[in-house]
């Protein structure tokens, strides 16, 4: 029993010395666009909607490009485990330029998405400022479609240390760019909203120069430098798409799920649509630490797999699991206990936070079912099972969670708590759904 003890905390050790790099990262990219609201709130409510309505708009492209580039730490994870080192050469070769085709789509897609806010209906006056916004952001795309491309060989080979500190480094840089080019500093023109487009393509770009240099120079991947050349395998490439595409789309789907629960928000009122931002904000940041987790469990089930270390592979990925669950069990603790003050941080409105506190109570409650479906998902792909979660997210999400949402907020006139019902009760069944599907997979494989 002491035994098993050692080996859990140790399990717990390991995730959380791949998980907390990580973790900070995502929290440095989600401070962009923080960032970047600010600072347009300070130039006008124009600038601050085009900047909001056309993040909505090149976010989804970009989670959509995180997903299929997300195969790559899977399959790299395996190859590592296994001490196979021309193979992860040959998949970064295909994978940049799987990379480079998504890439020019993306940008293409992004500079089209204008059309959207006119079918939507969104303010005139908003519209063509959002669209100069996509224009400047979608020269980023194909660079930030290859840093993923670099990015996940790295934490593939469990290296998860220079995004974190690159992507510290993007933040700050961005900050400094948006001051320069947003109003107009050190002779530069003031572009407003515009601005803050061109600084984040230019720090997409910035931050793959860094990326690649590291990589190339880096004692740590010289094994993967010095590896044989093989023939290209085009099968690594389907095999890549046929693990990306379900990850991809289960991404978009849970984006999607949130994104509409919010819309059906904006019809209950103004006051309903801030209690739902803040308490969803800051649920969304805390949703970091499980989503860490779950790339960290990955990475460890892939080794353990590559190892031929089945076993292992079942431990960890429970391990990953059960602390993900921890962690978010302690996050549902500080909205239990500290609902007033999280919420003083956003607003002082006595309608508002009243409001806010009554959903943090709601999404206290759907914390640990989140943070079990997402590390549940991550034990998955390291057992490069990615159709299932997809399938989960499908009947959890838009079959499940959005028609409970519709019933109890806007047809049985709950309101807001009614429509966050929903997404407790699809996020709960995800995870129930998912763990088992990784206790009767992880059992096969043994």
């Amino acid at each position: 029993m002491l035994e098993k003890r050692k080996a859990l905390l140790e399990e717990f050790r390991q995730i959380a010395k791949l998980s907390i790099p990580i973790t900070i990262g995502q929290i440095a990219l989600i401070a962009t666009g923080f960032v970047d609201t600010v600072m347009a709130g300070r130039i006008s409510p124009l600038a601050l909607g085009a900047i909001a309505v056309g993040a909505n708009l090149w976010i989804p492209v970009y989670l959509f490009s995180v997903g299929l580039m997300m195969a790559v730490s899977s399959m790299v994870a395996h190859y590592f485990g296994a001490g196979l080192y021309s193979p992860i050469r040959d998949l970064l070769k295909q994978s940049l330029m799987i990379s480079a085709v998504l890439g020019v789509l993306g940008m293409l897609a992004v500079r089209k998405l204008s059309f959207l806010m006119e079918w939507i209906g969104i303010d005139a006056g908003i519209v063509p400022v959002a669209t100069e916004y996509l224009y400047a952001v979608s020269w980023g795309i194909p660079a930030i479609c290859a840093y993923l491309a670099l990015r996940f060989l790295s934490e593939g080979i469990g290296y998860t240390r220079p995004m974190m500190v690159i992507q510290v480094f993007g933040l700050i840089l961005n900050i400094f760019l948006n001051y320069v080019l947003m109003f107009g500093k050190l002779g530069a023109p003031a572009m407003g909203a515009v601005g803050a487009g061109w600084a984040t393509a230019s720090v997409m770009w910035i931050n793959l120069v860094l990326l690649v240099i590291y990589i190339f120079s880096h004692q740590r991947y010289k094994e993967i430098w010095q590896a044989k050349k093989e023939k290209i395998n085009w099968d690594r490439s389907r095999e890549m798409l046929t693990l990306g595409m379900p990850i991809a789309l289960t991404l978009v789907n849970e984006v999607g799920m949130f994104s509409a629960v919010g819309l059906l928000m904006g019809s209950l009122g103004v006051v309903e649509v801030a209690a739902h931002q803040i308490a969803i904000n800051f649920a969304g940041m805390m949703f970091m630490i499980p989503l860490g987790i779950s790339a960290a469990t990955t990475i460890r089930v892939g080794h353990a797999l590559g190892e031929q270390h089945h076993l292992d592979a079942r431990f960890r990925g429970f391990a990953g699991i059960s602390f993900a669950g921890l962690c978010m069990f302690a996050t549902a603790s500080l909205m239990l206990l500290f609902p007033d003050f999280i919420v003083s941080i956003y607003s002082n409105d006595a309608d508002v936070g009243a409001m806010a506190i009554s959903l943090l109570f709601m999404a206290a409650i759907f914390q640990l079912s989140d943070g079990i479906q997402v590390s549940a998902a991550g034990a998955l792909r390291g057992l490069k099972d990615t159709l299932f979660p997809l399938m989960v997210s499908v009947v959890a999400y838009w079959f499940v969670g959005l028609p409970v949402s519709w019933y109890l907020g806007i047809n049985r006139q709950f309101g807001p708590q009614g429509l966050w019902l929903g997404l407790v009760v699809s996020l709960t069944l995800a995870a129930v759904w998912l763990v088992w599907r990784f206790r009767r997979v992880s059992k096969i494989t043994v």
